[in-house]
């Protein structure tokens, strides 16, 4: 998919994690055509540590924030760029300088007024905090307010993500009244749809919100009550779905057969794709790594769609490359790039002089550890030793940067292709960490970076190049599961485990 346009777009909508509420008398119950309930109540993954819209994330621990806080602009479901707190955003033409236009009519729940100083305290808090996305503003140098209603970032290079990360963590609005307090880590203070209700805030347990009265968008505030309800067990968030506990929540294969049966409605994407980060390319402590033919064999040695349907269920799609096909970087003829060949991965080993063998040192990932197992035991065919260590721990971010693992199982998100490029290939990116990279991957990733409009396309060279390379051995995308009941309606997020919180409604 493409990024927004470098003009304003149209309508809204954003992306992360959401379940939804159990029942609710709504109003005028006796008209048929009401909404069967004015909840919403949402089995959550995991709580907030903080809520600090420095400290926001992506996916599905992005959506507790959009409850309490809006963003500049807004993801619609199909990933289209829309206005929200932002009305209107340009770049020059060298691509270094983004002015964005803000709305005047907007307030924050403390009564502060969002203005063009509100947003820039909340660009320089965002890029201060050190917080799980930081790196989202990394190109921007500076941030200058130009008049009431407009500010200018100024970048150092050229960056294609930019507009899709203000849809993101970056775009939360906070009130400049609180932010760098100790009182916002615990109570979110913005100008979204919701304020929290403190008194029924469990930690650990559930966070509740109730409809703000003065939000200046009533479109977007579908509901009097939000309550995210937090069950990190999908046993629990079973349980909780089927016995009318929560409307909504995310499940995995197993545990959506029981949604299914007790007649939950399901919606569906493919958000990350799973496979081994053959991440020392340079062989500087696995020798073997180094041969493109050695890495090739990795990828020839996986039947990719039995593992799939032992493991999944069937639940995703095999692939040979980590760039998703909403990013706009996939490439059809990538897709099956590596079959299940033993006899291949063989040959190509002999070739590169390992006839004897390979050894893969690998950690333990938990809830991976079916994967390994099987993973272990096609390589094995083809005369290769995976060896599985022990399980990545809190420290595991900072592990992967100090080249700990030269080689890893691992679920990584298909995003914009810029996005995808920071995270996996470029040699700033986490997941390669021994920072490999050649001249002509270089000049590629270039390309893309000063692309413009054009950018997505030329990412499609990119990935060609690190699935001919075989820098990774990917498996399969898989399928994310999110169930409903039929109290509400609920449309899918591109890109997104759980849907926006603005993708929910009440059904009627």
């Amino acid at each position: 998919m493409k990024l927004g346009p470098k003009a304003a777009a149209a309508a809204l909508i954003t992306s992360a994690a959401l379940a939804l509420t159990a029942c609710g008398g709504a109003p005028g119950a006796n008209n048929p055509g009401a909404p069967k309930t004015t909840t919403l109540t949402l089995g959550a993954v995991r709580d907030m540590t903080s809520w600090d819209p420095a400290q926001a994330h992506v996916g599905h621990v992005l959506q507790p924030y959009q409850a309490a806080y809006d963003s500049l602009l807004l993801r619609e479901p199909d990933g289209k760029l829309s206005p929200m707190l932002a009305t209107a955003w340009k770049y020059n033409d060298a691509d270094t300088q983004l002015t964005v236009d803000l709305r005047t009519d907007v307030t924050f729940s403390d009564g502060a007024k969002f203005d063009a100083e509100a947003a820039k305290a909340n660009l320089d808090h965002f890029k201060k905090a050190n917080g799980p996305q930081m790196a989202q503003l990394t190109a921007v140098s500076d941030v200058k307010v130009v008049d009431a209603d407009t500010i200018e970032l100024n970048l150092a290079t050229p960056d294609p993500s930019l507009e899709f990360y203000l849809s993101q963590a970056a775009g939360l609005m906070g009130s400049p009244k609180a932010l760098g307090t100790e009182s916002i880590k615990t109570e979110p203070v913005g100008s979204g749809p919701y304020v929290m209700d403190k008194a029924a805030t469990v930690k650990d347990s559930q966070s509740v919100f109730t409809a703000r009265k003065d939000y200046w968008n009533k479109d977007n505030q579908k509901f009097e009550k939000l309550t995210l309800k937090i069950l990190t067990d999908p046993t629990a968030r079973t349980n909780a779905l089927v016995s009318g506990q929560v409307d909504a929540t995310l499940l995995d294969p197993k545990t959506g057969k029981q949604a299914e049966g007790a007649k939950m409605k399901l919606v569906t994407n493919q958000v990350d794709w799973q496979g081994l980060l053959l991440l020392d390319r340079d062989g500087a402590k696995n020798a073997p790594l180094k041969d493109v033919k050695v890495r090739q064999a990795i990828n020839h040695a996986f039947d990719r769609k039995t593992i799939l349907d032992q493991v999944l269920l069937g639940q995703g799609s095999p692939t040979s490359q980590p760039f998703g096909k909403e990013s706009g970087a996939w490439v059809e003829e990538l897709e099956n790039k590596y079959p299940y060949d033993p006899a291949k991965a063989k040959a190509l080993l002999k070739e590169a002089g390992y006839e004897t063998g390979v050894t893969l040192e690998v950690p333990s990932v938990p809830g991976f550890e079916t994967q390994l197992a099987v993973l272990k035991q096609q390589l094995s065919d083809v005369g290769i030793t995976l060896n599985v260590g022990a399980a990545i721990t809190n420290t595991f971010t900072s592990d992967v940067a100090a080249q700990k693992f030269t080689t890893m199982y691992f679920s990584l998100f298909q995003g914009e292709p810029w996005v995808a490029i920071n995270q996996i290939v470029s040699t700033k990116a986490l997941y390669n960490p021994f920072k490999n990279t050649t001249p002509e991957l270089q000049a590629k990733i270039h390309a893309v970076q000063s692309g413009g409009e054009k950018a997505d396309e030329l990412a499609k060279e990119v990935n060609r190049y690190v699935v001919e390379q075989a820098w990774f051995a990917p498996l399969f995308r898989v399928n994310q599961m999110y169930y409903h009941n039929d109290k509400v309606t609920v449309t899918p997020q591109i890109q997104q485990a759980v849907p926006s919180i603005y993708n929910y409604s009440p059904a009627k």
